[in-house]
């Protein structure tokens, strides 16, 4: 009977030994004990490579977070098969197109925020959309917000530090916090107010923001 072997990089074909059998049986010894998972995932052919890394980010830090595994030790792979060899409920299925990643979503929404373009601002909400601002304002209508605002300083802009995501399913919860600068009604400037803003997103859609600043010790 022949020997099982397999193929190396340059083509040469070599006998599956014991001795290669034991190495491979103590390399997966030594991936369990030092908790090293191996997680293969499998996708229709077509998505772009942007999204495949950042599927396999995504899974890194998920067995890291669940498994205690440093991200280093975490091996994920991704393998592709065409739309023809894949088939559910008797269909062959073709890849769904990727979302748009949610704090790309809330950067755009700041910005047209920022530059008073409501009508963009408004592309990004969804239609129960709701936001809370210090001292419990709460409004659903961007337009009342911009009212409200205007009692409290001419105008505002903030500078990021740090922008965090994170998943339950297909909703997103996304922080951003910094430093609000801008200038009061009565024209003196302000900067380096402390803020912190959470929005939650839902396809695609933002469907709330709450926000906490430091601008209410300012102005008293």
């Amino acid at each position: 009977m022949r020997k099982p072997s397999t193929k190396t990089s340059n083509g040469n074909i070599f006998p599956l030994t014991e001795s290669w059998y034991k190495t491979k049986k103590t390399f997966y010894a030594h991936m369990w004990r030092s908790k090293m998972p191996m997680i293969e995932c499998t996708l229709i052919k077509g998505y772009a490579e942007k999204t495949r890394k950042l599927l396999a980010e995504r899974v890194t830090d998920a067995a890291s977070s669940t498994i205690g595994a440093h991200p280093d030790q975490v091996i994920v792979t991704i393998k592709e098969v065409l739309a023809t060899n894949y088939m559910r409920g008797r269909v062959n299925r073709k890849p769904a197109a990727a979302p748009i990643e949610p704090e790309f979503i809330v950067r755009e929404y700041l910005s047209a925020m920022e530059k008073r373009d409501l009508e963009t601002a408004k592309q990004y909400l969804s239609d129960d959309f709701t936001m809370v601002f210090p001292g419990g304002a709460s409004f659903k209508k961007i337009e009342d917000l911009i009212s409200w605002s205007g009692k409290r300083y001419r105008n505002v802009k903030k500078s990021f530090e740090n922008f965090d995501t994170s998943f339950k399913g297909l909703n997103a919860t996304v922080f951003c916090n910094g430093y609000l600068e801008g200038t009061w009604l009565n024209g003196e400037i302000f900067s380096k107010i402390r803020f912190i803003d959470r929005f939650s997103v839902s396809d695609m859609k933002i469907t709330s923001q709450n926000v906490w600043n430091d601008m209410g010790e300012r102005l008293r």
